[in-house]
């Protein structure tokens, strides 16, 4: 919080309340991005549950996924929302997929197969667009914006109160999931991103440390 004196017709320079200056005080706006990092826990969705996020609260999802780093301003890559009516057809996917793999596979394991296509309020299919493309920016770079996006949904789920958790599999590289999808050349199905409310928390888990990954040159 700040404030203004003013003396004598005169403006004084605003004074930041403690609670302002960064690294002093748990209120500061890093301390509330960390705690919401390191909150934040990929969810199975299985654990995943009603109520998921509102049609106010998806749009505000996929606007902080558009806030993500975009090279050459390409919008290398999309998302697919699967609503609760279309589930059955992502689940005969998941179905034949696996028959596709293994044609020896069992009715119950081709149930639980269709079964995944039902997890979570809001299941969404994240897509890389890694074809030719003007300017030509570096397919690492079109994921490493891809991966952006993603987690600016996540934090953004987190910050909500929802539980969110990425799930793919063997399915994936199916053509089955290509036309259902509608997927055209140069388009890759990432991963589905899964959104709704915790049936029950799993402890947190031990963060690295950063010396574990970061160096000098």
């Amino acid at each position: 919080m700040t404030s203004t004196l003013t003396t004598g017709g005169r403006q004084r320079v605003p004074r930041h309340a403690p609670a302002d200056v960064p690294g002093r005080s748990e209120t500061s706006a890093f301390a509330s991005l960390r705690r919401l990092m390191t909150g934040r826990q990929n969810v199975s969705p299985k654990r995943l549950v009603d109520p998921g996020p509102s049609p106010e609260q998806v749009d505000d999802l996929l606007s902080m996924a558009g806030t993500a780093p975009d090279h050459g301003q390409l919008m290398p890559w999309r998302f697919v929302i699967v609503p609760t009516g279309k589930r059955v057809l992502l689940a005969e996917v998941f179905a034949l997929a696996l028959v596709d793999r293994d044609p020896g596979a069992t009715l119950e394991q081709i149930e639980a197969a269709r079964e995944k296509a039902y997890r979570a309020p809001l299941l969404m299919l994240a897509v890389a667009r890694l074809g030719a493309a003007q300017p030509d920016i570096p397919v690492f770079e079109r994921l490493v914006s891809l991966g952006a996006a993603v987690q600016n949904i996540l934090l953004s789920a987190q910050a909500m109160g929802f539980g969110a958790g990425l799930t793919s599999g063997q399915a994936m590289a199916s053509v089955r999931m290509q036309a259902l999808f509608e997927l055209v050349d140069g388009e890759e199905p990432v991963c589905f991103v899964n959104i709704g409310s915790v049936a029950w928390h799993k402890p947190p888990r031990v963060r690295p440390a950063a010396a574990a990954y970061a160096s000098s040159l």
